[in-house]
């Protein structure tokens, strides 16, 4: 083989393995480019708006919407979750972050804790980690034995799919952070009072076993990531670009029509009546510090 193949094969960036596939081993990432704060609020803005218009269609049509959130730890999941709800009414759109099962939990049908917080008729429940947990850290720390591990790779696809035939809409996220940035953000929380909460002692250890969990990531995706339960990978290095990407996208896939109401006109307050409000003297006030 001559030089200039062997240089073009080295540089090239996708390496071919025994096998005749793509491999990813020397895959580089393109350079970031941060949005700006000005271009990223106007454009939240704009998005939280039709993220409205998609809560409101959802309670019309009487859809069951489900969104999966998973990644690595400080990837930014948490925000995103957030800026999707900002606007939308807790009633319709909630949040589930399941914390370790109970002892009885334990004992059940893995998925069934998770089952008992799926949407009805008219709502929308994002996951803040899922059901997915078992092929991550409890694959990783040793939280569930092989076997269970096993079957749950082999069961998953199925209640996806048994999901999905039920009506529900099913949209799967990873958040893809790179090992300096996920650095940058735990040290960004040791130093944050306000922040250091999210950094728990499994996070610490999940930096020690970052191979364990990146093997652990793509044996996943090699059995969950079907045809008709796909995995979008949100690159999330930029938290802003991150969030941006990760609704436009989820309004992208949800098929939705324009219900905004007319514009309210407030009727005229209630005129005085014979009635003698008590001495404000007889409340309990809170005390003006600020």
């Amino acid at each position: 083989m001559t030089k200039k193949k062997l240089k073009h094969i080295q540089t090239d960036k996708s390496v071919i393995a025994s096998n005749g596939k793509v491999g990813s081993a020397v895959q580089e990432k393109p350079k970031l480019q941060k949005i700006n704060n000005k271009a990223y609020e106007k454009e939240l803005k704009l998005l939280q708006i039709e993220l409205v218009k998609l809560q409101e269609w959802v309670k019309h049509k009487g859809l069951r919407v489900v969104v999966v959130f998973e990644g690595r730890d400080a990837a930014g999941k948490g925000g995103a979750i957030k800026r999707i709800v900002d606007c939308l009414n807790p009633r319709v759109c909630r949040i589930a972050a399941l914390g370790m099962p109970t002892e009885r939990e334990k004992t059940q049908w893995y998925f069934q804790r998770y089952a008992a917080h799926l949407p009805a008729a008219g709502e929308i429940v994002l996951f803040d980690r899922s059901w997915y947990n078992r092929a991550g850290v409890e694959r990783v720390m040793g939280f569930c034995t092989h076997e269970q591990y096993v079957e749950f790779l082999r069961s998953c696809p199925e209640f996806e799919h048994m999901l999905q035939r039920s009506g529900i809409i099913l949209v799967k996220y990873w958040f893809s952070v790179s090992d300096e940035e996920q650095e940058r953000r735990f040290q960004k929380r040791i130093d944050n009072p306000t922040k250091r909460w999210k950094l728990s002692p499994m996070d610490l250890e999940s930096r020690v076993r970052w191979v364990e969990y990146s093997k652990a990531k793509d044996d996943m995706f090699a059995a969950t990531d079907t045809t008709l339960s796909p995995w979008y990978v949100v690159e999330a290095d930029d938290k802003k670009s991150a969030r941006l990407n990760c609704i436009s996208h989820l309004l992208s896939i949800i098929p939705y029509e324009d219900l905004t109401p007319d514009p309210i006109k407030l009727p005229p307050r209630q005129q005085a009546i014979d009635y003698i409000r008590p001495p404000m003297c007889m409340q309990k006030f809170v005390p003006q510090k600020y």
